[in-house]
């Protein structure tokens, strides 16, 4: 009886501790995204007067070239839209990119701690033993902090390619580190249903890391499309404001 009780109370303190560590997790994604938004907003009290102040310029400026009756004055207002626009969008492009590489960093740490655990799990499968458990516990704890890292690189990146027009919200795989459900059930049947969850995990994150990748290079397709047009509008509006 004493002996149940006190497997009971080490259960309870393993689920008090993995809760807590969750808790810690979860307010440190919520400071980064409250900062990242007081940044943003920030960033945007600026902006948007300049943005409101350009836009009367540019439509004054429009104007000016409108009423001087050259008949390539309409042509190279619409070349200097289509300029603007290109160079935002390529900007945009770059920025989500630059994300994204981010992202499948911080995602290709993650997979680095889970493929050690699945090891140590292969193991532990054959008789590995209480080493094996601790060695494992250890990855797998690495892996859930790093997870927490990737799931704010992924928000970023969320971010970035919304800016692109692309809509995502890519949510990371909770990483199981119920380290106490080995120590007091370890046999054959619970080490195959742990090297399960780690490798259904595994290839969740491989899953996250391939659409980042793939994600990536549709960006990168775009900023060829973009570049080659800027290219075809800066031709042509030097080509109307050659003497003749």
């Amino acid at each position: 009886m004493l002996g149940n009780r006190e497997e009971r109370l080490e259960r309870e303190r393993a689920e008090v501790v993995a809760a807590m560590e969750r808790v810690d997790g979860h307010r440190a994604r919520l400071a980064q995204l409250e900062a990242d938004a007081a940044a943003a907003a920030a960033e945007l009290a600026v902006l948007d007067p300049a943005s409101r102040e350009y836009a009367r310029l540019l439509a004054e400026k429009e104007q000016q070239i409108i009423r001087s009756g050259d008949p390539r004055a309409r042509v190279l207002a619409d070349l200097g839209a289509a300029l603007d626009r290109v160079s935002a969008e390529l900007r945009e492009c770059e920025e989500a990119r630059r994300a994204g590489q981010a992202a499948h960093e911080a995602l290709g740490v993650v997979l680095r701690f889970l493929d050690s655990a699945r090891n140590a799990s292969t193991f532990d499968v054959f008789g590995g033993g209480l080493l094996a458990d601790a060695f494992e516990h250890d990855r797998l704890t690495s892996a859930d902090k790093a997870a927490w890292h990737a799931q704010r690189a992924l928000d970023v990146f969320a971010r970035e390619l919304a800016d692109t027009g692309i809509a995502a919200r890519p949510v990371m795989p909770k990483v199981d580190t119920r380290w106490f459900v080995d120590a007091f059930f370890d046999n054959i049947v619970s080490d195959v249903l742990k090297h399960q969850r780690i490798e259904k995990t595994r290839t969740e994150v491989k899953n996250l890391a391939q659409w980042v990748r793939e994600t990536r290079t549709n960006l990168k397709g775009r900023q060829t499309q973009l570049l080659a047009e800027r290219t075809q509008l800066l031709t042509r509006r030097k080509e109307l404001l050659r003497p003749a």
